[in-house]
């Protein structure tokens, strides 16, 4: 079997269910990945992460790499064994994080000199290092380090930092192949190359066919949904699905907006990741199936309604909107643990019913009826 198969196309869109395999096991696609950035997905533990049908979670190697560090993780096996999830995890090289704190690094040509955000300590990452690390990580899919750059941005930042990462993403393929080379390849992580190109669509699409002669094992989407227009990102989006081949998986870097998600499966992406659900949670704000609300309202002091009657998570059979809106009141950490449970679950559940649209061809029906549904609430 190859690691990656089309099990059914849409018929009238590209969406498709798909699996990927790897070597913890198969993640069932379009899937939702909770974000464990530090090792932890923020107030959930691993047997809700279970519970709720997390399928592969998300983590980042520059977040690793300053904490616990690398010789932690190697002592104990490899992430993982460290945090106790038996499932495939994939890993962020950290080029999203060396964008973000642009006061403290420096790009060059042959990596990012950056300084920690804990205690200040030099540190360069290169492309062969960033491969390197996640080796001792032991995640299950890798990804190479590129260069996201800020929105908006000059035609002249985009380019350079498109050659930047293109130069990197050949580095990193020749790392990966001489790092796993003696590996069974039925245990071999995947890499994943990521595509960058700003709002430009035919920069986005000079990446696309850069990375598709690349030949990895799956497609990243970087520097979108980073602050640009909706228009703005469905255009790079077509930009580059439109130069892509068909038979690898497509990941979306950070995008966790339930309309973006469908919107993105429709032109054929297969995994999403956001802190958005668990961020939200911390607001007090509830994804449902009739659209966002914050439990702190005052129409929800007295409502003993779950937070979605659709949803079948263990909040949504517990408490109900009255107590979760009393939670957070009062300052409890149960309410954190709560909604971000919800959220979570409800991601995961959308990512599902888009798969068997997809396997019944009623794609855009189900789309359809979703939006109908998914109201701002107040």
């Amino acid at each position: 079997m190859s690691h990656f198969k089309i099990l059914h196309n849409d018929k009238e869109t590209a969406a498709r269910a798909a699996v990927v395999k790897t070597e913890r096991g198969l993640i069932h696609t379009p899937v939702f990945m909770p974000v464990a950035t530090q090792a932890s997905v923020k107030a959930v533990s691993q047997q809700d992460l279970a519970e709720m049908g997390t399928e592969c979670l998300l983590s980042n190697t520059y977040h690793l790499y300053l904490r616990p560090g690398l010789d932690t993780l190697e002592k104990f096996g490899g992430l993982n064994r460290f945090m106790n999830h038996p499932g495939p995890i994939l890993t962020d090289s950290g080029g999203f994080q060396v964008y973000s704190m642009s006061r403290l690094r420096k790009i060059t040509d042959n990596g990012v000199h950056f300084s920690s955000h804990i205690d200040g300590s030099p540190h360069f990452f290169t492309p062969e290092k960033v491969i390197d690390y996640q080796s001792s990580i032991q995640s299950s899919i890798w990804t190479c380090l590129d260069v996201c750059v800020k929105n908006p941005a000059s035609r002249e930042d985009a380019t350079d930092a498109l050659r930047k990462t293109m130069r990197w993403a050949e580095r990193s393929k020749a790392h990966f192949i001489e790092k796993t080379k003696n590996m069974d390849p039925a245990k071999r992580p995947l890499f994943f190359g990521i595509i960058q190109g700003s709002i430009y669509a035919d920069l986005r699409a000079e990446a696309a066919r850069h990375m598709a002669e690349l030949n990895p094992d799956g497609f990243a989407l970087g520097g979108l949904c980073v602050g640009e227009s909706k228009t703005q990102m469905m255009d790079s989006l077509a930009a580059i699905m439109e130069n892509l081949p068909k038979n690898k998986p497509v990941y979306f870097m950070g995008l966790g907006s339930p309309k973006d998600i469908w919107n993105s499966a429709e032109l054929g992406v297969d995994m999403f990741d956001c802190v958005l659900p668990t961020r939200n949670a911390r607001n007090g704000q509830a994804l449902t199936s009739r659209g966002r609300f914050y439990v702190k309202n005052a129409p929800f002091k007295n409502d003993d309604s779950p937070l979605d009657p659709d949803c079948d998570c263990s909040c949504c059979r517990n408490y109900s909107r009255g107590y979760l809106s009393h939670l957070y009141k009062a300052g409890e950490l149960l309410v954190n643990q709560q909604i971000s449970i919800h959220n979570l679950r409800f991601l995961i559940n959308q990512t599902k019913i888009m798969r068997l649209a997809a396997a019944a061809g009623t794609f855009k029906q189900a789309k359809k009826a979703f939006f109908d549904a998914y109201v701002e609430l107040k």
